[in-house]
Order: C-alpha cells, then sequence, then structure tokens
C-alpha cells in the first residue's frame, strides 16, 4: 500500500499559497531544502544537521520532496552506495517566497519582543 499524504491534494479554493503550502508546508521540509542547499546533501549530513527528526521521518520528507520535483536523488554506483541530493531548478524557485517569510518572520518576532532573532538564510539568498 502506498503511503499518501493527506495535504497533498487538499485544495478546495483552488488557491495557490494553499498549494504552495502543500509542497513546503510542515515542520520538516523548509529545514532539509535549507540543509541540502548548504551541502548537507548526504543523508548521514542532514541527520546530523537536524538532530531532532527521526529517520522515517526524514526519508519519508525526501521521497516527498523527490516526488513533488523539489528536489533530485543521485545515486552514485560505488561500494558502498552514495546518494547526494539538491534542489531542482523547481525548488530553488521557491527560494525568494521563502526568504519573503523569513523576512516577515523576522519582523513579526521582534513586534512580539524577540530581539535573538536570525536576520537572513544567507546563503538561500545566493541560489
Amino acid at each position: 500500500m502506498a503511503n499518501r499524504r493527506k495535504t497533498k491534494d487538499y485544495n478546495p479554493f483552488n488557491c495557490g499559497v494553499l498549494h504552495f503550502m502543500n509542497l513546503i508546508g510542515g515542520k520538516w521540509k523548509i529545514l532539509i531544502m535549507y540543509a541540502i542547499s548548504q551541502e548537507f546533501n548526504r543523508f548521514s549530513k542532514l541527520q546530523r544537521m537536524l538532530p531532532n527528526i527521526s529517520k522515517q521521518m526524514l526519508v519519508n520528507q525526501l521521497r516527498e520532496l523527490e516526488a513533488d520535483g523539489i528536489i533530485e536523488r543521485k545515486v552514485f554506483a560505488e561500494v558502498p552506495p552514495r546518494v547526494e541530493y539538491r534542489l531542482t531548478e523547481y525548488g530553488k524557485s521557491m527560494i525568494p517566497v521563502i526568504l519573503e517569510m523569513q523576512d516577515w518572520g523576522v519582523k513579526d518576532m521582534r513586534r512580539k519582543g524577540n530581539l535573538e532573532v536570525q536576520e537572513k538564510i544567507v546563503v538561500l539568498e545566493e541560489l
């Protein structure tokens, strides 16, 4: 039985924002995209960068990002086998929207008195 996402196709009003959030929403996908953009592009490196994600959740999120065309998975014919991930052009096209969300979040956190705010996801701007 295939593992189906509950929210992937949920868009009763044919809304662009909901479509975007269905693709990258959730706790881990933006962090995974960021990690891959920072050259944390192998499974073990992703696990080290995101220590609070379970192995199964990381596998599921990577599969969903790959199925949606946001990341590419490249398997190298080596012993032991090596797999690397990278953002596709489609995935890179989402970065400006994510950066706008980051800017809004920083402003809102400051407004609410959080003075220890990370200003930017620097490397994503360079993509």
